[in-house]
């Protein structure tokens, strides 16, 4: 046992190597590798902390059984999350995020980490192990990888351990490991020691997790370790998870027991320089089959990013979608989020809506302006009876909760239902001109006249194509500037990111289109743009009379 982390080469070799970058360590290191470096060195300064090397050396002794070697970044963490303990005799770091770049090695790791922990020189009685995933296939992998080391090496193991392939337990302490699917239903009497979540990308709520971390804490030392690449749900789990790394490692906030080892691109323009790959991928200097296969997938994602979107995401680990498909960039899609002030009495703003089918979705919402900024408060309307409603991978009910919007329980969105919603906006707002598509128009013309909106008195917009074009690089170029402005409105959000841009084949100019036509609404962006054709209306700077003090964004 020691208390000093130079003493032990597992920690301090990696830090060795992030801190001599290009020199005699690591060819390329992320900022976010810096930042943890520094996070941990200063944990050490500043905490009464024990590393039990003896249980370290006896974990080590398992790598022989496998068909690779742990790299120096794999040695650091699990020395972290398993082997470093507070005064009191707790793991010091019980979370782990692992967010590298296809290829590194995730799975293998975390294969050898359950191995170890449900060994006898773990001596934990029944520390059970779950390892959770979206698809079965994945929760698989690790599980998989275990499995295999016994049955090469039986001869030699079966004395310690017994398996199946659907649970490997351990003879002396009865500790298991299981693989889940995702799917949180009959879980409560899990006693789980540790749980694992493969491919967090891929969950869409915090459901499974929820469950299964509420298992912990039956046993001694309760861990989890999070293991995954980028995806593409976007303000899931995932977001989370690296809004708090993020803060942790800026030190913004406490860490509570998390360690987030993260490595990706610091820019997507980095991704040009092969040199700069190394950042999203800690493995890939020590395997160059592995360097190869990133250089050839590089050269397809350039001939056609479309085809190989997936590059960005998965090699890179940066959330980057075709250029002539994304609609602007997650990162620009987040800076949405910004406070709102109130509106000012009788605010001159326009009104869009998008009312595709009266079964499905629908939303309108409020454009107004302060100076460049672009502000817009969205309501939708969801059919309870929506075809689609089951398959949508957003939470729809966490978006009610929050006012954003509401549920219809009938066959279909009455009209007036939205109208009701303009006519209380009437109370806060001046508003010259309502803006809708020009086929959608028959199925709210009657209910928008009983308050005043007719195509006769000019203050209705009948939406073309030709305008939503015209307006697209305004949009563009807000969204660059992080000049629009949603609140905090996770629907919002989504909305955006649901829509992409290609070239218009009558106008050659670039046009919104879904990304997908059922399960990715685009309903609240489309009101948004409906509403933005009518910008000019808006006056930059309004008088500033009376702030209504009672309103909420």
């Amino acid at each position: 046992m020691t208390t000093n982390y130079k003493d032990v080469p597992e920690i301090s070799n990696y830090i060795f190597l992030v801190e001599n970058e290009g020199k005699k360590g690591l060819k390329k290191v992320c900022s976010w590798q810096k930042k943890l470096v520094k996070f941990v060195k200063k944990v050490f300064e500043t905490e009464d902390l024990n590393i039990y090397t003896d249980q370290l050396q006896k974990y080590m002794k398992l790598e022989k059984y496998f068909d690779y070697k742990l790299f120096p970044w794999e040695k650091f963490v699990f020395t972290l999350h398993c082997c470093v303990y507070r005064k009191d005799g707790l793991p010091r770091f019980p979370d782990l995020l692992v967010f590298v770049g296809r290829g590194a090695g995730k799975n293998g790791y975390l294969a050898f980490e359950d191995f170890a922990l449900i060994s006898p020189y773990n001596g934990i009685s029944q520390y059970d192990i779950d390892i959770c995933a979206t698809a079965e296939e994945q929760a698989r992998t690790s599980f998989d990888d275990i499995y295999n080391v016994l049955e090469k090496n039986r001869k030699k193991l079966i004395k310690f351990f017994r398996w199946t392939k659907s649970e490997i337990q351990c003879r002396k302490t009865r500790s298991k490991i299981k693989y889940r699917t995702n799917n949180a239903k009959s879980k409560d009497g899990l006693r789980s020691g540790k749980v694992d979540f493969d491919e967090v990308h891929a969950f869409e709520s915090y459901d499974n997790i929820k469950v299964f971390k509420t298992a912990l804490g039956k046993k001694p030392h309760p861990r989890v370790t999070y293991l995954t690449t980028n995806g593409d749900i976007c303000d899931g789990v995932l977001d989370d998870l690296i809004e708090q790394a993020k803060r942790i490692l800026n030190f913004e906030i406490e860490d509570n027991g998390f360690l987030p080892f993260m490595c990706m691109l610091d820019d997507p323009e980095e991704v040009h320089d092969e040199e700069n790959w190394y950042k999203a991928n800690p493995s890939l200097q020590y395997l160059p089959n592995l360097l190869e296969e990133t250089r050839k997938e590089y050269r397809e994602w350039k001939e056609n990013r479309s085809s190989a979107s997936d590059f960005m995401t998965k090699r890179m680990n940066i959330r980057q979608g075709n250029g002539e498909v994304e609609l602007t960039t997650w990162e620009n899609i987040l800076a949405t989020n910004q406070k709102v002030t109130p509106p000012i009495e009788r605010e001159i703003a326009v009104i869009g809506i998008d009312y595709t089918k009266i079964n499905d979705f629908a939303a309108a919402g409020v454009l107004t302006k302060r100076g460049e900024k672009f502000i817009f408060k969205q309501h939708t309307w969801i059919c309870a009876n929506s075809a689609d409603l089951p398959g949508i991978k957003f939470p729809v009910h966490e978006a009610v909760a929050a006012g954003d919007a509401e549920i219809i329980d009938a066959l279909e969105i009455p009209p007036e239902l939205m109208v009701d919603w303009i006519a209380v906006q009437l109370g806060f707002y001046s508003i010259p001109m309502l803006a809708l598509d020009d086929y959608r128009f028959a199925l709210m013309k009657k209910a928008l006249s009983q308050i005043g909106f007719t195509y006769e008195s000019k203050n209705i917009k009948l939406v073309r194509p030709s305008d939503k074009i015209k307006v697209e690089p305004i949009i563009d170029s807000a969204f660059r500037n992080h000049n629009i402005v949603y609140g905090d409105c996770p629907i919002m959000r989504w909305y955006t990111n649901n829509t992409k841009k290609v070239k218009s084949k009558k106008y050659g100019n670039y046009e919104y289109q879904k990304i997908e036509a059922r399960k990715r609404k685009t309903d609240g962006f489309f009101a948004f743009v409906a509403a933005m054709t009518q910008h000019e209306l808006i006056p930059e700077q309004q008088v500033v009379n009376t702030v209504l003090p009672l309103y909420q964004f």
